[in-house]
């Protein structure tokens, strides 16, 4: 609603699913298409808009598309042509992003000029952190837990700790993909899902990349720190304790496998002792250096670890205070759930292809969550993977009895598997599965639950193995 009172807004908004907003924009998104907002009501609003999708999917940066028309219909003016930043690009959004930013400028200060004594900000000045870390005394005892709070529905900022079952590899050791099978138990959680819904998971890094940061950094791993907002009123990561160690920080919450960005060379440049080191980290941030910034980093998925590596005199001279700007939060993963409720009780499971490949860098990259999970052993004691359940896009029948048919090949099967179990729990039939891989030797995932509901009547199979056919 206050928006109708804004003079300048500048929006910046992906595309996620089929042509939707994001999480955080929904609430806006629906006042935005209220029926009884008047056609005048943002005539005083000059606005632009940037759209960061990706050209591989069918709805382009739809929602940029549809804010951009909403906002002319309700008066709005914009100051450019609504911008779409794609993902595919070889350089990236930033191939948009650059000149659209430039010429916003240049509108945005003719319509509304600085004030007398104000100067823009000069690019070579390094802006302050957004945080400051105070280290706590080294013989400060370890913060002991007060008593367990009432536990919330759990949620991104209130993970549910579930602890793994099963670890089950679901594909031949002779395949070359490894894929798993992995079941959480949730009892006590209050989470509730039907078919077509995903678990979001916390991934964490690896201990040994850890310990490489640390060193590095020449940060104590086990050394304890508060954080206090520059700006009074920023709020405080909501994921973080307080106190923390450095440990569990670099463990938990800095995404150091991620293939760093341009503002990652950008801010790094302004710490780097070294003329060459600074130079190249100077070209990496420039728009003119972003082909060989995509070489060095996009295109052999080069992560932040050993960008760090590269630049070793600039690394270590890397105030922690600026550790949040640098990195960014590891983000969670989600994964379509792969069984129900009704035939599994307090149980999640879902089919989880471990990411691997080669690239021109000597070390196999890797995915984050999915080599986590692989690693985790249920034998080994308590273990336990911080989920929560969204709300999938995918819907089935509210009808029981309405016949389905379901097209998943490999993992994609996994929402199918959870709503043949709701449904054969149901006593239902009429499910008809086309189900593909490779081999049906070496990745026929779930081969004899399938064959089982077949021989009961519960189940159309229909199977093509590319490499068998």
């Amino acid at each position: 609603a206050n928006l109708i009172n804004e003079l300048l807004v500048v929006f910046v908004c992906a595309t996620t699913g089929q042509g939707d907003p994001p999480d955080n924009m929904k609430m806006f998104w629906r006042f935005l298409f209220r029926k009884n907002l008047p056609p005048g009501s943002l005539c005083q609003l000059d606005y632009a808009v940037l759209g960061l999708g990706d050209s591989s999917y069918p709805k382009f940066n739809f929602v940029a598309k549809k804010l951009h028309k909403r906002l002319l219909q309700l008066g709005g003016n914009p100051l450019l042509p609504v911008a779409l930043g794609d993902d595919q690009h070889d350089l990236g959004p930033d191939a948009v992003i650059d000149p659209w930013l430039l010429a916003l400028w240049d509108k945005v200060l003719t319509l509304y000029p600085l004030p007398p004594g104000l100067e823009i900000i000069s690019p070579d000045v390094c802006l302050p952190p957004r945080y400051t870390l105070h280290y706590l005394a080294e013989d400060c005892p370890q913060p002991h837990a007060g008593p367990p709070a009432p536990r919330a529905v759990p949620s991104e900022l209130c993970p549910f700790p579930a602890r793994l079952v099963a670890n089950q590899r679901v594909t031949a050791e002779a395949h070359f993909q490894d894929v798993r099978l992995i079941e959480f138990d949730i009892t006590g959680s209050g989470i509730t899902f039907s078919a077509g819904d995903v678990v979001m998971i916390q991934p964490q890094n690896c201990p040994e990349d850890v310990q490489q940061f640390c060193q590095l950094l020449r940060l104590d791993p086990d050394r304890q720190f508060v954080l206090k907002p520059t700006e009074p009123g920023t709020p405080l990561p909501a994921l973080l304790p307080q106190p923390c160690t450095i440990r569990h920080l670099v463990t938990h919450y800095l995404d150091i496998s991620c293939v760093p960005r341009r503002s990652f060379f950008q801010l790094l440049s302004y710490f780097s002792p070294s003329e060459l080191e600074r130079e190249k980290l100077q070209e990496f941030s420039s728009a003119q250096g972003q082909e060989e910034l995509h070489s060095y980093c996009s295109r052999p998925r080069r992560t932040t670890l050993e960008a760090l590596w590269d630049f070793p005199h600039t690394t270590c001279a890397i105030p922690p205070d600026y550790l949040l700007d640098l990195i960014p939060r590891i983000r969670p993963r989600a994964f379509s759930i792969a069984s129900s409720m009704l035939a599994h009780p307090d149980r999640i499971q879902i089919l989880v292809a471990v990411v691997r490949y080669k690239t021109r860098l000597s070390k196999p990259r890797r995915g984050l969550c999915s080599a986590w999970l692989a690693s985790l052993n249920p034998e080994q004691g308590d273990v336990r993977v911080p989920l929560w359940v969204k709300k999938g896009g995918m819907k089935f029948p509210a009808d029981p009895d309405t016949p389905v048919i379901m097209i998943g090949p490999g993992t994609g099967v996994a929402p199918f598997r959870a709503a043949i179990q709701e449904r054969v729990a149901q006593g239902r039939r009429g499910n008809c599965l086309f189900f593909g891989c490779r081999q049906k030797s070496m990745d026929f995932f779930c081969q004899e639950e399938w064959e089982e509901l077949v021989a009961k009547g519960f189940l159309t199979l229909f199977t093509a193995f590319s490499r068998d056919q």
